[in-house]
């Protein structure tokens, strides 16, 4: 069980370490998939901070905790893609509902979901 969730946990880091170092490396190209367009110089500067801080720092710790098999670090992620899945429900009523807007809260509620039933594995 241990390596399985340990599995379902690289799963999730490596998504978002390619997302993050995709935001470090190719700011406008990873932009443009998350329907982004930097202004500048500074746009640029903004997307590669912001945004690779954000997958980078979910990788990391949902990694530590599956290297360590512990609990605490995978709530990081955990309230990183909450507050993530929130800020687009909040979005579907404030600005309507899209095409598009579902896939990035499903991929987020997976995400979610995996690290809760590993962090519950690891609290035992």
């Amino acid at each position: 069980m241990i390596n399985a969730a340990r599995a379902l946990i690289g799963l999730v880091v490596l998504f978002n370490l390619a997302l993050g170092v995709g935001f470090l490396f190719d700011p406008a190209r990873s932009a443009a998939m998350f329907f982004l367009t930097p202004e500048g110089v500074q746009g640029l500067a903004t997307l590669r901070a912001d945004f690779s801080s954000f997958f980078l720092v979910a990788a990391g710790f949902a990694a530590y905790g599956a290297w360590k098999q512990a609990s605490p670090p995978l709530l990081v992620p955990i309230a990183l893609f909450s507050i993530a899945i929130l800020g687009r429900a909040l979005s579907l009523v404030a600005d309507g509902v899209t095409q598009t807007a579902f896939t990035p809260m499903i991929v987020e509620a997976i995400m979610i979901s995996i690290l809760m039933v590993v962090w519950r594995s690891f609290g035992k």
